[in-house]
């Protein structure tokens, strides 16, 4: 009787906070006030709710996703300019642990990044996210409004992260105690920036695969289908040709990390031959798509796709792209034989405003122009990130090594343009900047390798910050202990965990012992 009533009691006590918390939410958009802003609603949003999104952009590809919390959600637009704005939502948890998170972008995209703000806010951050000043996947919106651009390049995430703040403390009565940033891609380069232009808007960091040194990656990026030419050209490799030289790189490369097991733990060291694979005399039909050997005119192709790019007067542009990723970019991205679709976007519209602008004409004088122009001061590879260093903030940085869009190649420039600039080793770098280069792993995600690393809901195999991104950055910034390695999980198709191995922080790298079960993490050290 007496534990009856104890359960009566503690239903009625947790339906009143449920529904104090319900009234508070929906009151917050009639008292909300926000510089250039409209509040179009607040909402309470039940734990286990399938929550849709009718008014986003097909292009961005979700419709909807539950969400395992009670939080309340806030959607608002934030005038920038007299053109232009950002739409952006913040989700606030019923059970806060006065933690505040601003999520990233990705692409040349206007998408909302709702599965990150449904992990952030599972985990108790009031969490924000914006759409970069515009609606959808397409870069037409930059056409002839330099102001979008503007919201693209840096205005968004530091404007979403103001005013996100503000609405924070408005509905909980108090100041967050910590600042945080997510984001991967696009993302990555946004929690940069931050770093670089705005070191007080976070206080921890988690980029992953960054768009770094933007103008000249667009260059690169559209680079590949000149190589490629149109499919059924003499330089183009169908996908199968493309299979067999992933299969011959692993065979001249896989080796190099103690181990055979399809992954290079450090495509860095492996210096690859295509012309291996050149067909032997008298070989049958080698454009035929069944052909697995090459002609010499396509190993030139193989070749040129992993050297470096170079400009006018052999200036470096954009380091190579890194060996081992063909299979996860095969056969579309640069493989395709068509253009890159974001490339093309950002010269059309926000680089020479020219629709008509042909992706096929892309050559050195363009490269050179577009970096001259830097819209918005978007480039990101400033070295300097003293400011952000002297706030006690700290940056986690990590780049998947089989990466199909970015070069993951162009993360160790960046550090060790960091460390010059700084004039810091990597010993001193490590008290506020680590990078992870993570094997096995593609663009931001998957992959064959131990891939899940925390970096998003779905990639969460565990919570503990020795195997999770985002938490270790939280342990770092907030008990200043720094995650020396990363341990990541490989899952198998159904589910299973296949393996774990410890990712290092550069500048070590990846080794099999030679001793004890390779699917065991302790049987890899990191070594120079």
């Amino acid at each position: 009787m007496r534990s009856t009533l104890y359960a009566v009691l503690w239903c009625a006590l947790v339906a009143a906070a449920q529904c104090s918390f319900q009234k508070k939410c929906s009151k917050l958009a009639r008292e909300l006030q926000v510089k250039n802003a409209t509040v179009w609603f607040s909402e309470f949003v039940a734990a286990g709710t399938n929550l849709s999104f009718p008014d986003t952009d097909p292009s961005c590809g979700q419709a909807s996703l539950v969400v395992n919390v009670d939080f309340c959600r806030v959607a608002v637009y934030v005038a920038t300019s007299s053109r232009s704005g950002i739409s952006m939502e913040a989700w606030l948890p019923s059970d806060w642990t006065g933690r505040f998170l601003s999520t990233g972008n990705g692409g040349l995209n206007g998408c909302l990044s709702y599965d990150d703000m449904a992990y952030a806010v599972e985990l108790g951050f009031s969490t924000v996210g914006a759409n970069n000043g515009h609606n959808g996947t397409s870069g037409a919106p930059f056409l002839n409004n330099p102001d979008v651009v503007e919201d693209f390049a840096w205005r968004s995430v530091h404007t979403n992260t103001v005013v996100g703040k503000q609405i924070s403390q408005a509905f909980y009565h108090r100041k967050h105690k910590k600042s945080y940033y997510l984001g991967c891609s696009t993302g990555g380069r946004q929690g940069f920036k931050s770093a670089q232009s705005f070191p007080e808007d976070f206080d921890g960091i988690v980029a992953g695969a960054p768009a770094l040194d933007f103008n000249n990656l667009n260059s690169w990026s559209g680079h590949f289908y000149g190589l490629t030419g149109p499919v059924g050209s003499p330089t183009y490799l169908t996908p199968e040709q493309w299979n067999a030289v992933h299969a011959d790189i692993l065979a001249q490369c896989d080796g190099l990390d103690g181990y055979v097991d399809g992954i290079l733990e450090d495509p860095e060291i492996c210096q690859y031959r295509p012309e291996n694979l050149i067909c032997p005399p008298g070989a049958s039909d080698t454009s035929a798509n069944s052909s697995t050997c090459i002609t010499g005119t396509q190993a030139g192709t193989v070749r040129a796709m992993f050297s470096d790019l170079h400009g006018s007067g052999g200036a470096l542009v954009y380091p190579r792209m890194q060996p081992g990723s063909e299979l996860l970019g095969t056969p579309y991205i640069y493989y395709a034989g068509t253009p890159f679709s974001y490339s093309a976007d950002w010269f059309r519209y926000a680089v020479y405003n020219d629709p008509e602008w042909d992706p096929a004409t892309l050559g050195p004088d363009d490269y050179a122009f577009s970096d001259a122009l830097n819209p918005s001061d978007i480039r990101t590879f400033s070295g300097d990130l003293s400011a952000f260093r002297s706030r006690g903030a700290k940056i986690l940085h990590y780049h998947g090594q089989m990466d199909q869009i970015i070069t993951s190649a162009i993360s160790p420039r960046y550090y060790d343009l960091v460390a010059r600039t700084m004039g810091l080793p990597s010993s001193a770098l490590d008290d506020f900047y680590r990078f992870f280069r993570i094997s096995g792993m593609g663009h931001c995600t998957g992959g064959p390798g131990a891939a899940s690393i925390g970096q998003g809901r779905a990639a969460a195999a565990s919570l503990d910050p020795d195997q999770n991104v985002l938490t270790a950055l939280v342990r770092w910034v907030e008990k200043d202990e720094a995650p020396d390695t990363i341990l990541g999980t490989a899952f198998s198709g159904d589910g299973e965990v296949v393996f774990r191995r410890r990712h290092c922080r550069y500048p070590l790298r990846n080794r099999y012992t030679g001793e004890g079960d390779p699917q065991d993490p302790d049987s890899w050290e990191c070594i120079l």
